[in-house]
Parts: C-alpha cells; sequence; structure tokens
C-alpha cells in the first residue's frame, strides 16, 4: 500500500474518531475490530477520496441506525413454514472455504425464483446473510487464520437463467444498490458458471457499464467452472452446481446441495437467529411480520445496468417469438 493510501487511511480515520453514538456503537459491528481493513473497503468503494468516503460510511451508518440493522439477527422470518420457502426461491448458501481461508458463497442466480414471499422477506433474509457473514462467519475465519479475513468469493450458478428473469430485475437492482452502499467491497472475486446463451448476449451489455474495478473481479468460467475453482479451493468446498458439468443448481443434486434448508451452513444460521430472538426478548412470542428496511433508490449506474438488461432481454424474448412464428409458418407449408 502506497504512501497515499496510507494518509488516506489516516485522514478517514481521524474523521470517524470524531462520530458520536449511536453511530459509534454500529460501526463497531461493521468494523468487528478490523477498523483499517474497513476504512480501506469504504475508500476503494470511493476511488480513495477521503470526502466522499467520509460521507459513504456516515450514509451507511446512518442506514444502520435508521433501519435497526444491529437487531437483525435477533429477527427470524417466521413461521418456519415461510422461511423454508424463503430458502427455496431464493438461492444462495456457503459451501466452505477457499485455500486462503475466504468463505465461498454459492447462488443460484438462475433458479432463484423469488416468487414466495414479499419483497421486504427476500430484502431481510439477505441482509441477514450479509450481517451473520460479518459478523460471525469472518471474524472467526480471522481468528483461525491469525491475520484479518475481511472477504469472501461468490460463485454465481447461471444454470436455468430464462427470459423471466426480466421480472428478477427490480428485486435484484434492490438488493445489489444495498449491497454497493452499505457492504462494498465485500467481494473478493465473483466466479460465473453454467452460463447459457442468454447470459453472454446480457454480460456484452451489462460490461461495458460496470465500473473498472468491479469487472476486473468477474471471472466467467467455462462450463461448470470445476478446474478452476479446484485451483483455489478443495472439493469438499466446491459448491455442488460446479462437481460436474450440467449438475446446475438442482435440489436434489447427488452432491451436498448449500442452497437447502437442511445444510449446515444454513442450520447453523437459523439457529443462531433464534438464539439471539429469545436472548433479546426471552419472554415475548416471536412476531411475525417481515423486518422492514428502507428500501433505497439505485445508483444511476444500478438503473443504467437494469435498463440495458431489461432491454436486451425484451429483445431475446422478440428473437424468440419471431423464430417460434418462422417455425409454424415451415410446419403448416410441410
Amino acid at each position: 500500500m502506497g504512501i497515499v493510501s496510507q494518509e488516506a487511511i489516516l485522514e478517514l480515520q481521524a474523521l470517524m474518531d470524531s462520530v458520536e453514538e449511536p453511530l459509534n456503537i454500529t460501526f463497531q459491528n461493521v468494523h468487528q475490530g478490523f477498523r483499517a481493513e474497513t476504512l480501506v473497503r469504504f475508500l476503494k468503494a470511493r476511488e480513495w477520496n477521503v470526502a466522499k468516503a467520509h460521507k459513504m460510511l456516515v450514509d451507511c451508518l446512518h442506514w444502520r441506525v435508521q433501519n435497526t440493522i444491529d437487531d437483525i439477527l435477533a429477527k427470524p422470518i417466521v413461521p418456519s413454514e415461510l422461511y423454508g420457502a424463503v430458502r427455496d426461491s431464493q438461492l444462495i448458501g456457503m459451501s466452505g472455504y477457499s485455500r486462503e481461508g475466504l468463505p465461498v458463497f454459492a447462488i443460484g442466480v438462475g433458479l432463484s425464483t423469488f416468487d414466495k414471499a414479499s419483497v421486504h422477506y427476500y430484502v431481510q433474509s439477505h441482509i441477514q446473510i450479509n450481517e451473520y457473514r460479518d459478523r460471525v462467519i469472518l471474524p472467526s475465519a480471522s481468528k483461525k487464520h491469525g491475520r484479518p479475513i475481511t472477504t469472501c468469493i461468490k460463485v454465481l450458478d447461471m444454470t436455468g437463467l430464462k427470459l423471466s428473469a426480466l421480472s428478477k430485475i427490480k428485486l435484484l437492482t434492490i438488493i445489489s444498490t444495498i449491497d454497493d452502499l452499505n457492504y462494498p467491497e465485500k467481494t473478493n472475486t465473483y466466479y460465473i458458471v453454467n452460463a447459457p446463451y442468454i447470459f453472454s448476449a446480457c454480460w456484452k451489455v451489462v460490461k461495458p457499464l460496470l465500473q473498472e474495478r468491479t469487472r476486473k473481479k468477474i471471472q466467467v468460467l467455462p462450463g461448470c467452472g470445476r478446474d478452476e475453482l479446484l485451483k483455489i479451493m478443495d472439493i469438499a468446498s466446491l459448491p455442488h452446481f460446479c462437481r460436474k458439468d450440467g449438475s446446475g443448481s438442482s435440489r436434489n443434486a447427488e452432491n451436498e446441495n448449500c442452497f437447502s434448508l437442511d445444510h449446515p451452513f444454513h442450520q447453523q444460521l437459523y439457529n443462531y437467529i433464534k438464539q439471539q430472538s429469545l436472548i433479546t426478548e426471552p419472554a415475548q412470542p416471536i412476531k411475525q411480520g417481515s423486518f422492514h428496511v428502507d428500501l433505497p433508490k439505485p445508483a444511476a449506474e444500478e438503473t443504467e445496468i437494469a435498463k440495458s438488461l431489461e432491454s436486451e432481454l425484451q429483445k431475446f424474448e422478440k428473437g424468440n417469438m419471431l423464430s417460434k412464428s418462422t417455425d409454424g409458418i415451415k410446419t403448416d407449408d410441410d
């Protein structure tokens, strides 16, 4: 890290020293003892501009206080049937760790339907996984390896990606905006696997719109990505949809499915939230209803990406309809 970077960190640190309660309390939940690494994340997200990074971090802390994010890990999604439905339609899990000790999160982009609950439940679930990662998984990994581990790896499975993805763009943009504004630079690398043709068409449109910093983190791997991913993790940590070509995000995969509610990660997460709710309100019955978070207005970049994706998917859909109608004419002639 250069002299300029060190100066920026010290300058931002001095600004954050003057932060008062309740922002300081929630800041402790954000940095988990790794203050310098946290400041670096926000500085990177704002191209090392100290004033912009300071505003971003203070805005993030205000968002946390206003939406009581510090309490979200004590707010289970109930009843359990609803939580199960959320898990079945928002496919995400943790399959293990890389050889460097980074948690490996698997996301079933193509087969996630987001159609079993309201937007607020999916947002709540997403933030809970973020907070569990940052407050439990990463500090535990740091302690085990004796050094700060503050980022993760994400493997995105595009199996099943269809034109119906058009209906998910709004929710995915909300979730992406929450991450960009409040959990910046938490992902070391995004690996994209099992990509169908429709992804390739969308990627060509989206790639130029991404910041160079983000573009460098994304790697589109051939097939299920098994060979490439085995260079950075053991087979036990490989997501089930990367075990062999065509395995996909199937819930009945032969290997252990990290999307399943029965997977150790989800069992630990579910039990942790339940226990925290009992500690926080031991005499109160667990309340039903989603944990409402103010949904952010997407940044200009996010909006442009969403519009470009919608446009590309609509073109793809028109092309498909034209192809089908042409096939129908050929059949009639036969």
